[in-house]
């Protein structure tokens, strides 16, 4: 019965990773705009994602635009585009596999053997899942961090921390915890 409550509880948290990470991927507010000098008014708002920019004007309008041409944008934002379309993919295998894995524990109680495939598969894909969230993720925290605190990028330039990366960052530590809890049996 422990068994099939860690199963559930993994599956519950694979599958909240699974959608945070569907989230991380679309979000535009992967780097939102810094206010410094103790400026006080802000018309403006400022977010980067991995497919668009947008721009808050006063919390009223909201102004987004894809990217123009997917040659011209930097390595580094098309190599986290992948590893994210890769960890949402992964992450929806993931997911169904635990299913699987769950529904087939619940049919054949005296066949161990067959639950621990499809359940360790699912355990293992979680856990890669989870690598392929933070890479991006934590890349790009560094470089907004590094960036920050650079004296030499010009204050209208730097970014502060996005909503996104903070749901990455959930996304992952339920990830590993849901692939732990499956690589466990």
């Amino acid at each position: 019965m422990a068994c099939c409550a860690l199963q559930i509880t993994g599956l519950i948290l694979g599958g909240i990773g699974m959608v945070g990470t569907l989230a991380a991927t679309v979000m535009p507010q992967w780097r939102v705009s810094a206010y410094l000098d103790g400026n006080i008014v802000v018309f403006e708002t400022m977010w980067e994602g991995l497919w668009m920019d947008c721009i808050s004007q006063l919390g009223l309008r909201l102004q987004c635009k894809f990217y123009d041409s997917f040659l011209a944008l930097p390595p580094p934002l098309e190599a986290f585009r992948a590893l994210m379309c890769i960890a949402v993919v992964l992450a929806v295998l993931s997911f169904l596999l635990a299913i699987a894995g769950v529904k087939y524990t619940q049919r054949t109680k005296e066949d161990p053997q067959g639950v621990s495939i499809f359940i360790l598969a699912a355990g293992v894909a979680f856990l890669l899942t989870g690598a392929l969230v933070l890479i991006p993720v934590s890349w790009t925290g560094g470089s907004i961090i590094r960036d920050f605190y650079d004296p030499e990028v010009p204050a209208p330039l730097k970014r502060e921390l996005g909503a996104a990366l903070y749901v990455g960052w959930v996304s992952t530590a339920l990830l590993i915890a849901a692939g732990a809890m499956y690589c466990h049996f």
